[in-house]
């Protein structure tokens, strides 16, 4: 079983640990030097690694032609990257790939969620965790590619343009307040470990 202590020190604090582990126990692994490759729906048997150097040459050597996910959280291990060469190992360190991977699904989960109208009865959640971990494992949620989709969280607020002079202080505060929420870049939408914006997965505890 996965350490309680590292999963609060590293965990996206969007998730509660009872979800991180959910989440791991249904598509992660408990070795933080496990590699997975994929060719299409096949897996293909590889050397288990024993050391960080050793893992991170396998993802290299697979990465351009297969699909690799790699430790405790079976992160993806293409997502964000162009070259093998930008691999670095802290993908295998165990806080690091947590950090990584719990970012990542959270993403996963938001998109999942606005597709079912982010429902809070206990009855649906547990489908959308289902659906979401199918998400994870496969990439793909109703025909889009979840790892490379805008996420929910991201979403633009809406704020007045201009501020009249002869609004009431309240209706100033408001306005002041809104523009303390800043746009966000389209760089770092496209990353899926700065998602900034929090759901509450407190609905879930456990699988039915």
């Amino acid at each position: 079983m996965l350490d309680a202590v590292l999963i609060q020190q590293c965990a996206d604090p969007s998730l509660k640990p009872a979800i991180v582990e959910q989440f791991i126990a249904m598509a992660g692994s408990q070795d933080p030097l496990a590699v997975t490759v994929r060719s299409g729906n096949r897996v293909v048997l590889v050397p288990r690694p024993t050391t960080p150097e050793e893992a991170l040459a396998l993802i290299r050597d697979n990465l351009s032609r297969n699909t690799v996910r790699v430790g405790i959280t079976q992160y993806p291990a293409g997502v964000g990257i162009v070259e093998a060469g930008r691999l670095k190992q802290d993908m295998v360190e165990p806080c690091e790939n947590i950090r990584m991977g719990t970012a990542l699904f959270a993403k996963v989960f938001r998109i999942v969620s606005k597709w079912y109208g982010n429902p809070t009865a206990k009855e649906v959640l547990p489908q959308v965790m289902d659906d979401a971990v199918i998400a994870w494992q496969t990439g793909y949620f109703e025909g889009a590619a979840v790892f490379r989709a805008e996420d929910p969280g991201q979403e633009k607020t809406a704020r007045p343009e201009t501020v009249d002079p002869e609004k009431s202080e309240e209706d100033s505060d408001l306005v002041e307040a809104g523009n303390t929420v800043k746009p966000p870049n389209e760089a770092v939408a496209s990353d899926p470990n700065k998602a900034s914006i929090r759901i509450d997965l407190s609905g879930i505890g456990s699988r039915p």
